[in-house]
């Protein structure tokens, strides 16, 4: 088995539709739910909902010390939103799950393997 990034990514100042309470009910219904079949196929090692990308900070090597600075790594209209750290027999059981991340959360899904290491 393979492990595998699944980033959520949304777009600064990208409208969404507002939800109402049922909305919400029924996404995370939909969220646990694919969680659980995920649990269920032992795919499924770990996930985060990422705070936003202007309460970011980045922390870099300066002379031997580090600076620490305001924002994200990166300035881009695109930021991760979250992840899922999943382990899959190949790329396409991978993407496979994707297909379902996506659907349920109607965000585009990158889909990255991890480089294998000593332990893996």
């Amino acid at each position: 088995m393979s492990r595998y990034l699944l980033s959520v990514h949304s777009a600064a100042g990208e409208e969404r539709p507002p939800m109402t309470d049922e909305d919400m009910r029924r996404g995370f219904e939909q969220i646990s739910g694919l969680e659980a079949e995920m649990r269920a196929a032992g795919a499924f090692l770990f996930s985060g909902r990422l705070d936003g990308a202007s309460a970011a900070r980045v922390v870099r090597p300066a002379k031997g010390r580090t600076r620490t600075t305001d924002g994200p790594f990166v300035e881009t209209k695109e930021h991760l939103g979250g992840f899922y750290i999943i382990e899959a027999p190949d790329h396409e059981a991978a993407l496979n799950w994707a297909s379902k991340v996506t659907l349920a959360i109607h965000a585009p899904i990158e889909v990255r393997a991890f480089v294998h290491d000593v332990d893996h």
